[in-house]
């Protein structure tokens, strides 16, 4: 009986590099893998080159830690913000959502991940006491915790309010309700719960 066939080094050196992404198992990395090797070398090539430039082109900012190509990231520099107000965000990608909004003209701190203590992760994995330097620079007058509604990310923002109201500063949590535009029948119970909660006077 015949050796099955068994994939050249390059190809499984890729696949196991591709599984890196989220949400990317063995079945859907072997996809990609071939589809690019098959259909599109160039890009694949493509995206080699944009993945080494990225990380070999990006630094963390010296102020919010975001993604920056100087060592101070242009939000940071932007004299027309509004310095008094501090948002932190689990990542790079938050931020960006926050700021498509067009809703906010603050200023960030970005965690870089968010507590997860079955993971080893504490508060100095992400930072915690350089967001306090950095929250007590006389400057800052409220704090705005958005992180994640996950369990992970409820604890990381329990911490942080305690923390840094033990520093006097104001804190504030972005609200949780019904989606603009959707159904109540489509809402699920914990959203809806909460809204009931946080609800308010019209």
């Amino acid at each position: 009986m015949p050796a099955p066939l068994s994939e050249p080094e390059p190809l499984r050196v890729l696949v196991e590099a591709l599984r890196a992404l989220p949400g990317v198992g063995v079945r859907t990395a072997r996809r990609m893998a071939y589809h690019l090797l098959q259909h599109n070398p160039q890009a694949a090539v493509q995206l080699g080159a944009a993945l080494q430039g990225a990380v070999e082109g990006l630094q963390h900012c010296q102020q919010c830690h975001s993604f920056s190509q100087e060592p101070v990231c242009p939000v940071c520099r932007d004299a027309e913000r509004d310095a008094s107000l501090l948002c932190v965000v689990e990542s790079p990608a938050d931020q960006q959502v926050i700021e498509s909004s067009h809703g906010y003209d603050g200023l960030y701190y970005v965690l870089m991940g968010r507590l997860a203590p079955l993971e080893g992760v504490g508060p100095e994995q992400v930072r915690f006491a350089e967001l306090r330097a950095r929250a007590t620079d006389g400057v800052v007058r409220e704090v705005i915790l958005a992180t994640s509604f996950t369990a992970e990310g409820e604890t990381t923002a329990y911490y942080l309010a305690d923390m840094l109201r033990a520093q006097g500063l104001k804190v504030s949590r972005l609200a949780r309700g019904v989606p603009s535009g959707s159904e109540l029948e489509y809402v699920d119970a914990g959203t809806l719960a909460w809204a009931l909660m946080e609800r308010r006077g019209t």
